[in-house]
């Protein structure tokens, strides 16, 4: 996924995604590494990743591997301020519009 995939950057979470070649719609995944806390801190920044996601999913039909992966600031970001952020990827790669920001 990594190797193959490609990258979008947008503020606070840096995407992997990579197309399929079936039309089951997007899966997505999170990685969120020991950088960023505790157990429990780690989970609370899953569980709001996944809440806010089950908002926009709508957004996206294409055939997707998602693998988000947040940055440290994640974990003190208002809930709006990241549903815009994942909005932005959903709108950009459901476009077809690879990297944004820096270089893969």
């Amino acid at each position: 996924m990594y190797q193959k995939g490609k990258k979008y950057f947008a503020g606070n979470i840096t995407a992997f995604y990579r197309h399929r070649d079936d039309d089951r719609g997007p899966r997505i995944g999170f990685t969120v590494g020991k950088v960023l806390g505790n157990a429990v801190e780690r989970n609370r920044i899953r569980r709001r990743l996944r809440a806010a996601v089950q908002r926009l999913l709508h957004t996206v039909s294409l055939p997707l591997d998602i693998v988000l992966h947040p940055k440290k600031p994640v974990r003190t970001i208002e809930f709006a301020r990241l549903l815009e952020e994942l909005q932005q990827i959903f709108e950009a790669l459901q476009k077809g519009k690879p990297q944004k920001g820096r270089p893969a």
